[in-house]
């Protein structure tokens, strides 16, 4: 018992690593974790990776919302901007959708944590700047990242059963 829950601490910590820095792969780690210890449920598995991504993709959030000040390493010094690119208009016109369309935004989000299609992390930051309710976010992404995560630890035991 000891030894599932201490595997299950190290899941939570690679899990809010892998949400904060990209070169660490969960997915890598949660595969791996299956097949040495099948045991473990593959429910308990996605909770546990979808709390420590959301704990760490709420850090994106927040830092883009302004209330969580970056090391100055990190953050850019503010300049007027001289004129009106056309990324800007993309990100003012999502800002826009989100606040009008909160359906929308939170489909956007839901999709982003399922399939990473945006990468989660990106849609994370964006939906922090365009002041997404944190509710919405924190909902939707905590469902998408269970899905995604519950497939990925149920996949080795469905495979070998299967086969």
């Amino acid at each position: 018992m000891l030894t599932i829950i201490g595997l299950l601490s190290t899941t939570f910590g690679v899990s809010v690593a892998s949400a904060l820095l990209p070169l660490i792969s969960v997915e890598l780690f949660v595969v791996g974790l299956v097949l040495k210890e099948p045991e473990i449920p593959w429910w308990v598995l996605a909770l546990v990776i979808a709390a420590g991504q959301i704990g760490g993709k709420l850090l994106h959030y927040y830092a883009a919302r302004g209330s969580i000040r970056l090391p100055g390493l990190v953050r850019r010094e503010r300049e007027a901007p001289k004129t009106r690119g056309r990324w800007r208009a993309w990100l003012e016109s999502f800002r826009e959708n989100c606040r009008n369309r909160p359906v929308w935004a939170g489909a956007v989000l839901l999709v982003s944590a399922v399939a990473s299609l945006p990468p989660f992390a990106a849609v994370a930051f964006v939906a922090g700047w365009a002041k997404v309710p944190v509710t919405t976010f924190l909902l939707t992404g905590f469902v998408g990242r269970f899905a995604r995560f519950g497939v990925l630890a149920a996949a080795p035991t469905a495979m070998t059963t299967w086969l």
